[in-house]
């Protein structure tokens, strides 16, 4: 990893790449998504706060773990004067995002439960598809594939 002396307090986006391990694109992208911010030079460079490294761990660490890039942005906005998080905000936030990680991890355990009986169904009839009409929510309107047709027909929003 290529060290940068402590006296540049700027850093260019392959800088923030190297140290930080995220593809350029991806920094782009978190810029573009309110994650990090630049500062442009007078030729039009990108030029990021070195604090913007442990902005980019602080994401990174939290996609790792599957918290969506939404929630990580509403997070990161919650810190007062757009700081830095520091190892008291990700023990915070991780406390919050747990209940979300074990309510999705049920999730996807069910949905494995379900898997083979959706393999034996082919998806022929949706009438009883556990995941596509769990519980038989909809049997009591339609059944089949006019259920697709419904969903397709839908305006989008």
């Amino acid at each position: 990893m290529p060290q940068i002396p402590e006296k540049i307090h700027e850093l260019t986006v392959g800088q923030v790449s190297a140290r930080s391990g995220a593809a350029v694109s991806a920094l782009h992208f978190y810029e573009s998504k309110g994650l990090i911010v630049s500062r442009r030079t007078s030729g039009n460079q990108r030029r990021y706060g070195r604090d913007t490294l442990r902005r980019v761990a602080f994401i990174r660490a939290a996609q790792r773990v599957g918290i969506p890039l939404a929630t990580i942005r509403d997070a990161l906005a919650e810190l007062p004067e757009e700081r830095t998080p520091n190892r008291d905000d990700w023990a915070r936030l991780s406390e919050v995002w747990r209940s979300e990680l074990d309510e999705r991890i049920k999730q996807l355990g069910r949905l494995r439960d379900h898997l083979t009986d959706c393999i034996g169904c082919g998806c022929l009839s949706l009438e009883t598809c556990v995941l596509s009409n769990p519980d038989d929510v909809f049997g009591e309107r339609l059944t089949g594939s006019r259920l697709m047709g419904e969903r397709r027909e839908r305006p989008a929003s």
